[in-house]
């Protein structure tokens, strides 16, 4: 199950991620979301954990918690919309 974690500080790393979530049970996969252009965290991140009732119940014990100074949103991560990549054009006619 795949595990949204928002309003981390900008000190939270892929490690501590990981650390807050093991004790809960098995992780897959912990990680910052960071900008592409500056590397610096984006404020959310994700955690994949093997077993849903495991999920949930770090769902239900970090939601509302601190971690490293900031009070973390923890939700099931929903799944990511499709966007368009029309650039912002019509698609179609040739503009001149």
């Amino acid at each position: 199950m795949k595990i949204f974690v928002g309003n981390l500080s900008r000190d939270v790393s892929d490690e501590d991620l990981l650390r807050a979530f093991e004790s809960f049970g098995g992780v897959e996969s912990a990680t910052v979301v960071k900008d592409k252009f500056t590397g610096e965290s984006r404020g959310f991140g994700f955690v994949e954990m093997p077993s849903v009732s495991e999920a949930r119940s770090a769902i239900n014990g970090m939601n509302g918690k601190e971690l490293k100074g900031r009070t973390v949103n923890v939700n099931e991560a929903r799944p990511r919309e499709e966007r368009g990549g029309g650039r912002g054009r019509p698609s179609g006619g040739r503009r001149y």
